[in-house]
């Protein structure tokens, strides 16, 4: 009995993928960045336009979940509209690079089985999130980046476009006059109907951020992390603070090790990311499809789907 006892405790341990929740309720959060605004303050076509929109993702995210899409499907559709939204720093309407260029990262990570794969620097991808879905099923890689990564993506059949495609006139004009404005990186985490979860993240990055700087929103473990045991987790904020502290793994940490909730486990890592000076926030969802958003920040878009009911807040 005893030998039988250390194999069953032996399995559980190596595998950390076993879903320890009983029951769980399909959900969606997403993140449309966190930063210095007050939503008050917006004027009304600018309100409806970030709303509408983040409405329009969830609504296309909770059509999936009952067509029995997967997590992955889900996170990678969901986080996909947003970076063809010019209103997010992401894709269509990134930020521009000291060299005025743009220069996008993406992450996924499934949560059934702790495959990730993510995209740094790429320059061509209309859609850098998809890219980094076929890293994480079409090769043996976890992270590709630059030119490397825009080839496999071309590869891959995914569409590609000139680095213009990406300008939108707002950023355009943010651009010349060095100003900061109301975008961010972009995120999403998925409960599906088999209890599976998964993350995904995409970013334009900082605004002048230095020619090849990567931030967070590709590392994973950083920005984004995903383990059914535990929770799935997107970040948005001050990528190097996020990196530094492994914030998304340091989430499932705590929950894992330290038996903490999901609410305490967000709770302590942005505090702790506040403390040392850094800026952003958090969304994510455990096994039991319990959700939390966090952020130390005056603002943060973001929406959820939670027992067939939408909300949208920033």
């Amino acid at each position: 009995m005893k030998w039988i006892i250390l194999i069953i405790a032996n399995i559980i341990f190596l595998s950390g993928t076993i879903n320890l929740c009983a029951q769980y309720q399909p959900s969606i959060i997403i993140h449309g960045g966190a930063g210095d605004f007050d939503s008050k303050s917006f004027v009304k076509e600018d309100y409806d336009a970030y709303y509408n929109t983040l409405y329009s993702v969830l609504s296309m995210g909770d059509s999936l979940l009952k067509s029995g899409a997967s997590a992955m499907d889900v996170a990678v559709a969901c986080v996909a509209m947003m970076e063809d939204s010019p209103l997010f720093n992401a894709g269509k309407g990134a930020v521009y690079n000291a060299q005025g260029k743009h220069e996008l990262d993406a992450s996924v990570m499934d949560g059934s089985n702790l495959k990730a794969g993510s995209v740094a620097g790429i320059t061509r991808v209309k859609n850098p999130v998809k890219a980094a879905r076929m890293v994480m099923d079409n090769s043996q890689h976890v992270m590709l980046a630059g030119k490397g990564a825009d080839e496999f993506a071309k590869k891959q059949g995914l569409i590609m476009v000139k680095n213009k495609y990406f300008d939108t006139p707002k950023m355009e004009q943010r651009y010349q006059k060095l100003v900061s404005g109301k975008k961010g990186t972009v995120g999403a985490v998925v409960l599906d109907a088999n209890g599976n979860l998964a993350a995904a993240t995409s970013t334009g990055g900082m605004m002048m951020k230095q020619f090849g700087r990567i931030g967070d929103s590709m590392v994973i473990g950083a920005g984004t992390y995903a383990d059914n045991a535990t929770c799935a987790v997107s970040c948005t904020g001050h990528g190097e603070y996020f990196i530094r502290f492994q914030a998304a793994y340091d989430i499932a940490a705590q929950m894992k090790y330290a038996g903490l909730t999901l609410f305490e486990s967000c709770r302590n890592t942005i505090e702790k990311i506040g403390i040392a000076g850094g800026t952003g926030g958090v969304i994510a969802i455990d096994c039991n499809g319990n959700q939390v958003c966090r952020y130390n920040t005056r603002g943060m878009f973001r929406g959820s789907l939670w027992q067939g009911e939408i909300t949208v807040e920033f």
